[in-house]
């Protein structure tokens, strides 16, 4: 744990060699400190808000170089978090080859800095746990973390311009934690089992856990939607796995 750390908005490069925005938060005496691995936070679908950089700023009291990119950059430069995520939205969100992108941008970020040990970790609620598994599919990472990310696996409705990852998850690089809650409908329980049983046959290293009481965005703090104890222990278990997998 890192009592002081320093924060501040830099400049990576990602998807198409776009200069992309990001939020990095490092313990603070970054350049003596020793070697250590990397996290990349993805935001949620409502953006690149407060309420991720503070995740941001939590990785890096953990001891953890951690960055955000802002995905919706392009759609709208400078512009309100609530905004830019309508702006987003309306052009149906995030493509995927963008966000493997920008993504894979951030982390070669991480591992470029003088502290790293070379080990990069993905984490993403909502729409930005799909992402964290996308990536863990399509990039070299080390650990993914998916907080209740919808069409993982499932239907995906016809007027969302993205496709299910079932495809995809047997590249998956990386251990992933899941963390769910049982009253949520996108992932449904009936998702996560298959996800779960996906995962089991193709013998990957996974370790989910499930919340009764939870529904969607169970973590976020400013919402009816936030249970304490689930987020408490969800928390504890994401420094762990981190812990274990970034050592």
């Amino acid at each position: 744990m890192s009592d002081t750390l320093s924060a501040a908005t830099v400049t990576i490069t990602g998807a198409g060699d776009d200069e992309v925005e990001a939020y990095l938060a490092r313990p603070e005496g970054a350049q003596d400190a020793p070697s250590r691995g990397g996290v990349v936070v993805i935001h949620h679908m409502p953006g690149y808000d407060r309420a991720t950089k503070e995740m941001v700023r939590r990785f890096a009291e953990l001891g953890y170089d951690a960055i955000c990119p802002n995905l919706y950059v392009r759609e709208a430069p400078g512009a309100d978090p609530d905004d830019a995520a309508a702006a987003a939205r309306a052009q149906g969100g995030v493509p995927d080859d963008r966000l493997v992108g920008d993504v894979g941008g951030a982390a070669a970020y991480l591992r470029a800095l003088g502290t790293s040990n070379g080990k990069v970790g993905v984490i993403g609620h909502c729409s930005g746990g799909r992402h964290a598994v996308l990536a863990a599919c399509r990039l070299d990472l080390q650990a993914a973390v998916d907080c209740y990310g919808a069409f993982v696996t499932g239907e995906v409705p016809p007027e969302r311009p993205i496709t299910n990852l079932v495809d995809q998850l047997p590249h998956l690089s990386a251990p992933l934690l899941g963390l769910f809650g049982n009253e949520d409908t996108h992932p449904s329980p009936e998702e996560v089992d298959e996800l779960e049983q996906i995962l089991r046959d193709q013998g990957s290293a996974y370790e989910f856990h499930r919340y009764d009481d939870a529904g969607h965005a169970l973590f976020t703090v400013d919402r009816p939607s936030y249970r304490v104890a689930a987020a408490n222990d969800g928390w504890e278990r994401i420094a762990a796995f981190f812990d274990t997998q970034l050592a």
